[in-house]
């Protein structure tokens, strides 16, 4: 049976979708059969994120019983399937959120592993996405408002018996300014999944519209979502050994064209 894995956060603007989506795509990097579901129904950005903002059929359209899941499918040119929320404020009016635990049958046939992007914050859409999860990962920044957030997402989801995975912390400089790992894991008394840090791949991968394990693959925060994605599944992984060669990184200092 395949496994819904729920992307939520306390709070927007930490990387929670950019998490969903460079898990999904790290997952079918070795090998698996995954699906990112954009469940931010009000906001969402899965497919603005992989340059599909706007596409004939859509999540909106299967949860309104228009079409069957499958035809609001996207197969993106990696492998990894797509299925994007529409923009239209019309449409968003029409759904309701509390309902998406009623498709969650529907969902668990299309992969192996489905992401979820769920709604950022602590709101009845975020719940309907929450209610799906078989395991929750939150997203967070090494940030004392980010992480209280986070805080709360995680007590809400353990109140309604919702297994907790880990969280992600991204954005991390490693400065003495940010909250150290051991500060953020006693704070939120869950495993840490792995720390992406701060990359300037991540904005060029938005810049190019896919994801930064596609457009630069051998970079830290690529090699950082293929750690944690490994982990989830059980797959071998040596970061190391997939880092930039000597002459990469030459090239990047000189300003020549790198995918890392």
């Amino acid at each position: 049976m395949a496994k819904i894995i729920v992307i939520t956060s306390g709070k927007g603007g930490v990387g929670k979708t950019t998490t969903a989506i460079n898990l999904g795509a790290a997952i079918n990097y070795f090998g698996k059969d995954v699906s990112v579901i954009d469940c931010n129904l009000s906001t969402p950005n899965v497919g603005i994120h992989l340059g599909s903002p706007e596409v004939p059929v859509n999540l909106n359209h299967f949860l309104l019983n228009k079409v069957e899941l499958n035809e609001a499918v996207y197969e993106h040119e990696s492998g990894m399937k797509i299925i994007p929320s529409s923009l239209s404020i019309k449409e968003l009016k029409k759904v309701k959120p509390e309902k998406l635990k009623d498709f969650k049958k529907d969902f668990q046939e299309i992969s192996e592993y489905v992401i979820l992007d769920s709604a950022a914050g602590l709101g009845e859409e975020a719940l309907g996405a929450i209610e799906l999860a078989d395991e929750l990962i939150v997203v967070s920044n090494p940030e004392m408002p980010a992480i209280t957030d986070a805080l709360k997402a995680i007590k809400l989801s353990e109140e309604r018996n919702k297994k907790v995975k880990g969280v992600i912390i991204t954005r991390v400089k490693k400065n003495n300014i940010e909250l150290q790992p051991q500060v953020v894991k006693d704070m939120l008394e869950i495993p840490i999944l792995g720390m992406v840090p701060e990359d300037s791949s991540v904005s060029e991968a938005l810049h190019e519209k896919d994801a930064v394990v596609h457009t630069h693959p051998k970079s830290k925060a690529a090699r950082a979502y293929k750690e944690i994605a490994a982990q989830l599944i059980g797959a071998e992984y040596d970061s190391e050994k997939d880092s930039p060669t000597l002459f990469e990184q030459i090239a990047k200092i000189f300003g020549k064209k790198s995918r890392f």
